[in-house]
């Protein structure tokens, strides 16, 4: 963004043929020191290695499709959370509201006995509602979004296990696999293709398609330039007239958008679903975030970076199991890896501006 003045242009600045900072040759390597994500593709590769020397299975192609599909089912929530942290927030409802979208789903359904697309309808229309709700108390209320979300998060747990248990008898939802529709959902949200000896789950495409939406949003349209403005400065962006209220709301909308994808991928993989099931996945999803070079302060961050982290994600989560280490050990690998990539991260940004 730039201001407008009607006062006299300054001569050009060395390197600037016309005063104007976007057109400022920069050098290839401080180019590729100021991407957020170079430190995690940095981390990426070297856990690639380490796993592949330690584990004799990693580099199978099965076991490989399933660090893939691993990733992918953090990566559908980890890019969309990404966005939000750029925006400057945080959504720490993003786990339980995983599940609620597929007890809702599951539980409209059954007792409706229904076309189960109904029920996926449904699970949307409520999921987009709590994300709505979310951002719009934010902008309400101007309490910080950790408060707000952790109060959706508390609320939601409850919900989940007392609703379930009301109209179930038990905290599992009842079995829809025999009612019409499911297996035409099923192919849309837990499909698995047999590629070259390869299996690949339908996530893998709708991770992949996230991350180019979202990239595009990031980096080539007006809505990009407003998510940035409003994570790094938002009274300046609302001053220079950045609809700081609708991009708010709308990143907590993609939120639950993905919420709801990875809702009905859990319930048509396994039929039936926990209504306990997603707490303490919403800090898997801020840490990939965070690892693929997301600041906690807001502004600066890339989709690709998030990406890269839930595979990081994937591939530390796996490769302990192929290298027959206790999995105990999993949250362990997990909290030093972020502390590493916190660390790497501010050097290489540190670097960049060093650079010229």
């Amino acid at each position: 963004m730039t201001e407008t003045t009607t006062a006299a242009t300054p001569p050009p600045a060395a390197g600037r043929p016309d005063g104007d900072d976007r057109l400022i040759r920069r050098s290839l390597p401080r180019r590729l020191l100021g991407r957020p994500e170079l430190g995690a593709v940095i981390g990426a590769a070297a856990l690639f290695i380490f796993f592949a020397i330690v584990a004799d299975s990693f580099l199978k192609l099965g076991s490989l499709s399933t660090i893939v599909y691993a990733s992918s089912t953090i990566g559908i929530m980890a890019v969309p959370v990404a966005l939000l942290m750029i925006g400057g927030e945080f959504d720490l409802s993003t786990g339980v509201l995983v599940t609620s979208s597929a007890l809702v789903s599951s539980m409209v359904s059954y007792q409706l006995t229904a076309n189960v697309w109904v029920g996926v309808g449904v699970s949307l229309l409520v999921t987009l509602a709590v994300g709505l709700f979310n951002g719009f108390m934010l902008v309400r209320t101007k309490l910080p979004s950790f408060i707000i979300t952790l109060g959706t998060f508390l609320m939601l747990t409850g919900i989940n296990l007392g609703l379930t248990k009301v109209i179930s008898g038990t905290v599992t939802t009842r079995s829809i696999g025999d009612m019409d529709g499911f297996d035409s959902a099923r192919s849309v949200f837990a499909a698995r293709y047999e590629v070259g000896g390869a299996s690949i789950n339908v996530t893998v495409l709708w991770w992949l398609g996230l991350i180019a939406l979202a990239t595009w949003i990031l980096l080539r349209t007006r809505a990009g330039n407003w998510i940035f403005a409003v994570g790094g400065a938002p009274e300046a962006a609302r001053a220079v007239g950045v609809p700081v209220t609708r991009t708010k709301i709308g990143l907590y909308l993609g939120v639950a958008f993905a919420a709801w994808i990875s809702g009905q991928h859990l319930l048509f993989s396994y039929d039936v679903i926990q209504s306990s099931e997603g707490i303490g996945n919403e800090l898997i999803y801020i840490a990939a975030a965070v690892i693929g070079g997301c600041l906690l302060t807001g502004g600066y961050g890339s989709a690709i970076g998030a990406a890269v982290g839930a595979f990081i994600f994937g591939m530390t989560n796996k490769g302990i199991v192929f290298a027959q280490w206790d999995p105990n050990w999993f949250k362990f690998f997990l909290g030093a890896m972020l502390l590493l990539a916190t660390l790497l991260n501010a050097w290489i940004r540190k670097r960049a501006e060093a650079t010229p």
